[in-house]
């Protein structure tokens, strides 16, 4: 049996990691004023978003490209899972709707970010709904989603042997905390599982992209 060939669209897992990553932490890097958490006041969230604009629209750009970047990597999970044997229509199929809901999320949430950087962040009524939009869609949406994905790549993986145990285990480790993130609304210490699922996830897909892009035909 021949071994499957490079999928130099791959490398999309990592762009994906680099481009959100680089993007949060020139925001906050420049910002005159830290990111308002969830719950935050009004006040706050206006201070970051209309007194720092130029650094949050550089966040802003970051998802963007973070989005489309997913966008493709969600191919080459998709074809990674079609060559995983039993079942593979199924783990096609999760990989397929997790990359979807996960790109569109983080459409969403860079779009209300956007929004907040211009006229509608002025009004506090507007600026309150949009940055509980930016949250939701961004944070437990984004990352349950994107849990879905990643743990399709992990067992995939695992199946075809094309990635290493190690880094299989990560990934499913990875995709249970994303998995869990949506806890983050009715408990609100549950928020942590954000950032540990995403981080962890992007790191696990810019790890197998760079595998599955470079892996010998």
């Amino acid at each position: 049996m021949m071994s499957p060939s490079p999928d130099p669209g791959a490398w999309s897992g990592a762009l994906a990691g680099v481009s959100f990553v680089g993007g949060v932490a020139s925001a906050m890097a420049l910002a005159d004023s830290p990111y308002p958490r969830p719950g935050t006041d009004v006040a706050a969230v206006q201070a970051y978003f209309q007194g720092s604009s130029g650094p949050a629209r550089v966040s802003v750009i970051g998802q963007l490209v973070s989005a489309v970047s997913l966008g493709r990597f969600t191919m080459s999970v998709a074809r990674l899972a079609g060559r995983s044997g039993a079942r593979a229509r199924l783990l096609r199929a999760a990989a397929i709707a997790g990359g979807s809901v996960a790109v569109g999320s983080l459409v969403v949430s860079a779009l209300g970010s956007a929004a907040l950087t211009g006229r509608p962040g002025e009004r506090e009524g507007t600026a309150r709904s949009l940055h509980r939009l930016v949250f939701a869609a961004g944070g437990p949406v984004h990352t349950s989603a994107f849990g879905l994905l990643v743990g399709v790549l992990a067992v995939a993986g695992l199946r075809t042997g094309e990635l290493p145990r190690p880094l299989a285990a990560a990934g499913l480790g990875s995709a249970v905390a994303g998995l869990l993130s949506p806890l983050a609304f009715p408990v609100q210490s549950a928020a942590v599982l954000i950032p540990a699922g995403r981080v962890s996830g992007l790191l696990v897909s810019g790890i197998a992209g760079a595998r599955l892009a470079r892996r010998a035909g």
